[in-house]
């Protein structure tokens, strides 16, 4: 996949970045400097306080439902460009080689799309309560920390997806994936594609520290309820 990918003949993504940052209202300052700056001091500083955690949810993990610990897929990053996802395991081993996803769209994905794990996978039963409250994400702060995801941004799409994408909902790429995001905050796994990518285009052109704050607070209370998800 090219690192930068152009919209049926329009401008490179990069280009169009550009453009946005000029005409909307996305502080400068903060999107292309400080933002950064936040996740590598946030996801250092959790990786360090989180790290006597991390490796009891992993002896917890292994214990109940052997290894891999660990599960890791291509999903698409910034301007398109592919990258590792890292998670806890929440799937059947069995099934961890038959979870790749099949589209046949045409044109761009379907704005009535809605993901769901589809009924050859077996969630365990712990996998479940991880995926419930989140914990299978936690592994992504090392994904933050490497500059490949942002805390706040458009969740990483699955590159099987994203090869659909119509030049509009392309534009979701063009600031880096978060561990959550404005769509997450407005119903999680329980939207439309459709209405997720108006979320992520509305975030792409407001992005800033005040806007990042309240998703991350308005995240917390929604995880510990376990809301939308899947």
């Amino acid at each position: 996949m090219l690192s930068t990918i152009s919209l049926k003949g329009e401008q490179p993504l990069e280009s169009i970045d550009h453009t946005l940052t000029q005409l909307h209202d996305t502080p400068f300052f903060y999107r292309r400097f400080a933002k950064r700056a936040l996740d590598v001091l946030a996801s250092s500083l959790l990786l360090f306080l989180l790290f006597p955690a991390l490796i009891c949810l992993s002896i917890i993990l292994f214990i109940f439902t052997g290894g891999p610990v660990f599960y890791k897929q291509n999903r698409a990053g910034l301007y398109d460009r592919p990258f590792i996802i890292w998670k806890f395991r929440t799937m059947q081993t069995d099934d961890m080689e038959s979870s790749s996803h099949q589209y046949e769209w045409k044109d761009e994905v379907p704005q009535d799309f809605s993901f769901t794990t589809p009924p050859t996978l077996t969630i365990t039963k712990l996998g479940k309560i991880y995926r419930k409250y989140s914990i299978d994400e936690i592994p992504q702060l090392w994904n933050v920390f490497k500059g490949e995801m942002s805390f706040v941004g458009p969740r990483p799409e699955m590159i099987e997806i994203t090869n659909h994408y119509s030049p509009t909902q392309k534009k979701r790429l063009l600031v880096k994936p978060g561990i959550t995001g404005y769509a997450q905050v407005h119903g999680r796994s329980a939207i439309t594609h459709g209405e997720k990518v108006n979320y992520d285009l509305y975030y792409v052109k407001h992005c800033s520290l005040l806007l990042d704050l309240k998703i991350v607070i308005r995240t917390i209370f929604i995880v510990i309820m376990g809301k939308g998800a899947w």
